[in-house]
């Protein structure tokens, strides 16, 4: 049983592994509540890096009366009750067809606890960086259409386009032979692939944090993990050491100037700041490649990714994510990498 530094409300669980066809796995956490008793096993996710032996899936309606499973987010219900989850453990199962020689290999499998209180803005924090690095930039609305089995095609396809941004800065990228199934009309076939191979049946979406950060890792000597972040502060830490990040946020159309939209939930990357200290990303909800890189107030980008409530634009309070974020990075980072990813809690 893994004790967690702060008492939850939230755990999301990552993992990254090879799982080779006629293979697959799952993910499971059960832990003990601040009252001494303890939650069911709850299925984090089932999942293969390919779509042809299972359909990877999240699993909802899982509950205990206490906490429940939220696609990829374990949470207690009743968080105003002081109910915490203090200890948890995970348990991997491998499979394979019958008779067959092979099994998965996983390399890393791990959580992420955090207790959030409820804000709707958060402290300014001063800028502390100048820096932007050199990220391959794609739009995820060129894709418009195209694949609608995949949560409807392109435009919902934020989160793998941002993966694959990030993917290909650490100069990985499918296979020719990986592509051949993509129409060859379509521009950035990776982004298509992407969108495949994250893609989650249950949820009926690209989006399932934990399944692209398990993407990610299967492109040779990458990780993947799903966190939070406590500041921009921290994505600063990252940044100077060469590490890009994919913030997730949701926002009304005014609370970001030069977005041109709101959303109920979007994924961008994080690719520097400029010397006033705004958030420069690779915004995937751009009309094409070249409209992509954006340059986003920091008082603003701040508090829309780090806040846990919001107004959605019927008035209505509804949750924000608080600071969730995927890292991507090398299977053996260099030690100024390894000392920034331990500056956010990162191992």
């Amino acid at each position: 049983m893994h004790r967690l530094a702060v008492p939850s409300t939230e755990v999301i669980a990552s993992w990254n592994a090879h799982t080779p066809a006629g293979t697959w796995l799952q993910v499971e956490l059960t832990g003990t509540y601040s009252d001494g008793t303890a939650t069911p096993w709850y299925v984090m996710g089932r999942w293969a890096a390919g779509d042809q032996d299972i359909r990877r899936t999240s699993v909802d309606g899982q509950s205990d009366g206490k906490s429940s499973i939220w696609t990829d987010t374990f949470a207690i219900d009743d968080t105003a009750s002081g109910l915490r989850l203090v200890s948890y453990r995970l348990r991997l199962t491998l499979y394979r067809t019958p008779g067959g020689g092979i099994t998965p290999t996983v390399w890393r499998l791990g959580a992420m606890g955090s207790d959030i209180p409820d804000r709707f803005t958060v402290p300014a924090s001063a800028p502390g960086l100048a820096q932007e690095l050199r990220v391959p930039r794609y739009s995820q609305e060129i894709h418009a259409g195209q694949y609608p089995e995949y949560d409807n095609g392109g435009e919902a396809w934020c989160s793998p386009t941002s993966s694959q941004m990030i993917i290909e800065y650490w100069g990985r990228r499918p296979t020719p032979g990986q592509l051949a199934w993509v129409d060859p009309s379509y521009a950035d076939p990776q982004v298509c692939h992407a969108a495949r191979f994250t893609y989650d049946y249950q949820y009926a979406g690209c989006g399932n944090w934990p399944f692209n950060a398990a993407y990610a890792a299967t492109y040779k000597d990458l990780q993947g993990v799903v966190t939070r972040l406590g500041s921009l502060g921290d994505l600063e830490t990252l940044i100077a050491a060469g590490i890009p990040v994919i913030t997730s946020q949701s926002f009304l159309k005014t609370e970001l100037t030069g977005a041109g939209y709101g959303t109920s939930g979007h994924l961008m990357t994080v690719i520097g700041f400029t010397a006033d200290g705004d958030v420069i990303a690779n915004d995937p909800a751009s009309p094409g490649d070249d409209a992509v890189r954006r340059v986003y107030q920091r008082r603003e980008f701040e508090n829309i990714w780090l806040r846990t409530k919001r107004y959605n634009a019927s008035g209505k309070v509804v949750s924000g994510t608080g600071g969730v974020c995927y890292l991507y990075f090398p299977a053996h980072p260099s030690a100024r990498r390894r000392k920034a990813l331990a500056a956010v809690g990162v191992r």
